[in-house]
């Protein structure tokens, strides 16, 4: 189940949203990344055809069971990587950007080993 980094933040960004918002559309997600509509309707229509999302009629998005997996793990890894560099003294905005490039490369094993080794909550 690999994707590209790109398509990993449109998944985050789409589980996020969803916890906040009642629908997410297109337009919520372009702004929420601050992209083009014209950008995230390219990017919709692929993450459609991988099956990682369905977008209905009236054009709210949801995520397929393949996608939210996708999603939550990256989200996870985001939101514990933060954690963790701000534990260091890593100042939240800059722990915050430097866990959005990390969550995409680091590997299962090695997240887990830093999950295993560290004493966050």
């Amino acid at each position: 189940m690999q994707v590209n980094e790109s398509a990993e933040n449109y998944l985050e960004t789409i589980l996020v949203l969803s916890q906040t918002l009642p629908v997410v559309r297109s337009v919520d997600v372009a702004n929420e990344l601050g992209f083009k509509k014209s950008s995230v309707s390219i990017a919709m229509k692929n993450l459609r055809e991988k099956k990682h999302i369905i977008v209905s009629d009236a054009g709210f998005i949801t995520l397929t069971e393949s996608g939210r997996e996708i999603a939550e793990m990256i989200y996870e890894r985001h939101k514990y990587i933060s954690s963790w560099l701000v534990s260091l003294g890593v100042p939240e905005e800059i722990a915050s950007e430097d866990a959005c490039r990390i969550e995409h490369v680091i590997s299962k094993e090695s997240f887990e080993a830093i999950k295993k080794n560290t004493n966050l909550a």
